[in-house]
């Protein structure tokens, strides 16, 4: 019984030997650690003199193929671990001495190939032992006790092996093995939880390498150098390589821009071993353009990018496996090659923008396909880095370009400095000699200069000169730069703008509106109305859109509205044009704000948007003009009337100038068949002319009767506007009566009669033909009431013309001269300037031989030359 019982306890005292020192490498995830413990742990249970332990690793062999060929070897994790050994001693013999085993090669190697284990009693007797280490060592190796270490799913993860039982001649017992076996069972769940733990942990450093990457990339693009340093400061310590070296190419000057070639090398070289530096301390040089050129590196660098093939040396010294061409190449490197990767950096086009190049690991172990993976990643945000920062350059030309362009674009588009002198010594005439307070203002019989004249009017006027102390040559340099700043199309050109701004002038003075607007809300709206349709080209948004213009990139709504304001900033940025420069800078920037806001309100998509709200704010009488937001939709809603306008001047004028927008429509809707292939809308088809009375009451009907309505309802001075508008409505129904009749009003600079009222009937006898040096109109005829006097002519040969006005008719209208417009030809724009040698023909219905149609006559000017053609 006391035999049982003391052989119980010693199974006992041995199980909780086991069980501690099973605990003891449960929790151990770091692996050197773990394989330590268990060989020290073994050691006691097997009473073993010494123990390696070896770990089953792919080990690639392949020398030139990027395809990932693994073959399994033993790596002797820690070797010759006695019961007393320090860890750190340990490992460090263990990465000078130790040497890879291929699988069935060796004691070890025969387990690991068969999972089966030994117990040899004398290892000299046995053919598979290797005395080679033991005559490297010195030591002499009798017994030996080898078993696999197998995972969950019976593969082998490493082998065991005990050396030299202490104080037994016959080597290793039964008893042993078991015990062996039963711990290594721990132990390999053991190594399998580290193995797997490191894989964690070395997907979080490189996790973390590629977020540093990614951050690199963001913090910093304008400089290519301080990127790449960035870059490699995180990732060096990821890659642990003597030699980084990255390659870029970009298009080369002596291509001039048509190949791609290295133009720029970063090499970054570590000295220091083992030992990870900080980010301070990281080095990148910039290669020289003689290593460029003659480093064999470079020439490496060419072939991977040419060929775009991935490069993986191994501490090889036989190339007479890979091409001639590569081997060439390999041979001509001076600097030892123990391992060697490169491969191509590829920007989001898959074009090559660089290559990557490794040298020599720090720990001499093979290049692995875990190692490719990381350069692989590597290489990925090197090629969104190096095509960042190349795109910044081109931007930053491009930007640089746009500046230079923006310098030579002010400086043309700059006024005259004659025109200016002229235009600051000029006498200008009073407001009521323009007749600017007035709702039918008509600039037709304007020139140029006069023109200018009106807006400077305005200005003094309205005492703004003085109020905000605009000098005033900046002030005339600031008007005749917008007028050159127009584009020459029928009609949103400077003509235009200049009724608008006076349209509000109107409404400011002759609408008493002024009382709701401070000083500095008049200049802001006056500078808006003159520059709102600055660098129209005569299309509109939704044509810059389906062509895909520039501005239409540029912008995607209010596409035109915003040009319009960027080219009025333009030309205010120039300080000699700039007339808001005495502006403190809190009215500066209340009036750029209203600026662009007056502007982008004169797009109608705008208006409907918020035509609603006001028109229901004014109905309901729940409006106060004081108030911030609603003076502001006041003043958007005033700008629309104002550039509609032209829809409340007197008859005779609107159907003229209606005929010039429906010309631009109409050049729009032909370049919309030419360019787009598609038919355009009837409001920009030519061959839909004959409806536009039609589309004119539809135009006044749901944007300008509504809009001119709501003002005057607040403003009862602003009726006469709606009541204009209201009469012009019904001259389009009549002529879209006509229409619906199966007539067509006349192709005529007047639309007033349907052609089948005019053509064979002998009405024709009482429409003369007049032409008139428009130079010399001022002092043509003489007034008399509001009929021109014919006795106040004095006129050159012929003297009878006005006389016998059907003598002229009854001469063939085919006999004019060629410089001379048939009385069916399109009329010349009352919106662009008449030159001096420009004629216009009216054409004109008399009620008797000697009476004109009812206009108004024009004021006296300068002594101009007078003079009256007759038509032979």
């Amino acid at each position: 019984m006391l035999g049982v019982a003391l052989e119980m306890a010693e199974v006992t005292e041995q199980s909780d030997v086991f069980l501690s020192m099973v605990q003891d490498i449960a929790t151990e995830l770091d692996l050197h650690l773990l394989c330590h413990k268990i060989l020290v742990n073994v050691g006691r249970l097997t009473a073993a003199d010494r123990g390696s332990l070896f770990l089953v690793e792919s080990v690639n062999e392949d020398t030139f193929c990027d395809e990932d060929v693994g073959t399994p070897y033993l790596v002797p994790k820690l070797f010759d671990v006695t019961v007393d050994s320090d860890f750190d001693d340990t490992l460090l013999k263990a990465g000078l001495e130790a040497q890879p085993i291929p699988l069935g090669s060796g004691i070890a190697g025969h387990v690991a190939l068969t999972k089966t284990g030994l117990r040899i009693v004398d290892a000299y007797r046995d053919e598979r032992f290797l005395p080679e280490i033991d005559k490297r060592t010195g030591y002499v190796t009798h017994s030996i006790l080898c078993l696999p270490i197998l995972n969950r799913q019976g593969g082998v993860v490493g082998v065991a092996q005990m050396v030299n039982k202490k104080g037994a001649i016959s080597g290793f017992t039964s008893s042993d093995e078991e015990i062996f076996r039963r711990y290594l069972c721990f132990a390999g769940i053991g190594i399998q939880n580290a193995r797997l733990f490191l894989r964690v942990q070395n997907e979080k450093q490189r996790n973390q390498v590629l977020l540093g990457l990614a951050e690199s990339i963001f913090q910093e693009q304008t400089s290519l150098k301080k990127l790449v340093q960035l870059m490699m400061s995180n990732a060096r310590n990821y890659l642990h390589c003597r030699r980084i070296v990255i390659y870029v190419f970009s298009p080369s000057e002596a291509s001039h821009g048509e190949e791609m070639d290295i133009t720029t090398g970063f090499e970054y070289v570590n000295d220091e071993g083992l030992g990870r530096s900080s980010n301070q301390n990281c080095e990148i040089n910039l290669l020289s353009s003689v290593q460029l050129q003659e480093s064999p590196f470079t020439h490496l660098a060419r072939f991977v990018a040419q060929n775009r093939q991935v490069i993986r040396i191994n501490e090889i010294s036989d190339y007479s496996d890979c091409c001639p061409e590569l081997a060439k190449l390999l041979r001509g490197v001076a600097a030892p090659i123990n391992q060697f990767l490169s491969l191509p950096i590829y920007n989001a086009r898959s074009a090559v923008v660089g290559v990557v190049q490794l040298l020599n690991k720090v720990d001499g172990k093979a290049f692995t396909s875990s190692d490719k993976l990381a350069v692989e990643s590597f290489a990925l945000f090197c090629g969104m880095a190096i095509h960042n920062t190349q795109t910044y350059e081109e931007v930053s030309k491009l930007s640089a370009k746009q500046k230079v362009a923006i310098e030579c674009l002010s400086y043309h588009s700059r006024a005259n400095e004659e025109d200016v002198e002229q235009l600051e010594n000029d006498v200008i005439p009073s407001t009521e000699y323009y007749n600017l307070t007035k709702y039918d203002f008509i600039d037709f019989e304007l020139s140029d200069l006069d023109t200018c004249k009106v807006v400077l009017r305005m200005f003094i006027h309205c005492d703004l000169i003085n109020i905000f102390r605009i000098p005033y040559k900046v002030l005339c340099r600031w008007i005749l730069s917008v007028k050159k700043n127009y584009r020459p199309v029928k009609y949103h050109n400077w003509r235009h703008a200049l009724n608008v701004a006076q349209t509000m002038f109107a409404l400011l003075k002759t609408g008493k509106m002024e009382q709701f607007m401070t000083d500095l809300d008049i200049l802001s709206l006056l500078v808006a109305c003159l520059c709102h349709d600055l660098d129209h080209r005569g299309t509109n948004n939704a044509f810059q859109s389906k062509v895909m213009s520039p501005l239409a990139v540029l912008y995607s709504t209010s596409t035109m509205e915003h040009h319009h304001l960027d080219q009025c900033t333009m030309i205010l940025s120039d300080d000699s044009n700039n007339i808001l420069q005495s502006l403190s800078p809190e009215q500066y920037r209340q009036s750029v704000h209203m600026i662009e806001h007056a502007i982008l309100s004169t797009d109608l998509a705008v208006y409907f948007r918020k035509k609603s709200r006001f028109i229901t704010m004014v109905e309901n009488g729940e409006f106060n003009w004081q108030d911030p937001d609603q003076k502001s939709l006041l003043c958007g809603m005033m700008m629309t009337g104002c550039d509609v306008g032209a829809i409340a001047k007197p008859w005779s004028i609107q159907h003229r100038i209606a005929k010039l927008v429906a010309e631009e429509f109409f050049e729009q809707g032909d370049m919309e068949k030419l360019q787009l292939n598609e038919t355009p809308i009837a409001m920009f088809d030519r061959d839909e002319k004959d409806n536009l009375p039609k589309m004119q009451i539809g135009f006044i009907d749901s944007i300008c009767l509504p809009l001119y309505r709501a003002l005057s309802e607040s403003f009862p001075w602003v009726k006469p506007v709606y009541e204009t508008c209201l009469s012009n409505r019904e001259q389009w129904k009549k002529l879209s009566d006509l229409v619906d009749m199966g007539l067509t009003w006349i192709d005529h600079p007047f639309i007033e009669k349907p052609v089948e009222h005019i053509v064979g009937s002998k009405e024709k006898e009482k429409i003369p033909l007049i032409v008139t040096d428009l130079s010399a109109s001022n002092q043509l005829v003489g007034k008399s009431g509001n009929r021109y006097d014919m006795d106040h002519l004095k006129l050159e040969q012929p003297k009878s013309i006005l006389k016998s006005p059907s003598k002229i008719i009854t001469k063939s209208i085919l006999k004019l001269p060629k410089n001379v417009p048939a009385s069916g030809s399109a009329p010349v724009s009352p919106h662009q300037e008449p030159s001096k040698h420009l004629t216009r023909m009216r054409s004109m219905s008399l009620n008797s031989p000697t009476e004109l149609v009812d206009i108004k006559p024009l004021r006296p000017s300068r002594d101009y030359t007078s003079k009256l053609c007759s038509i032979s």
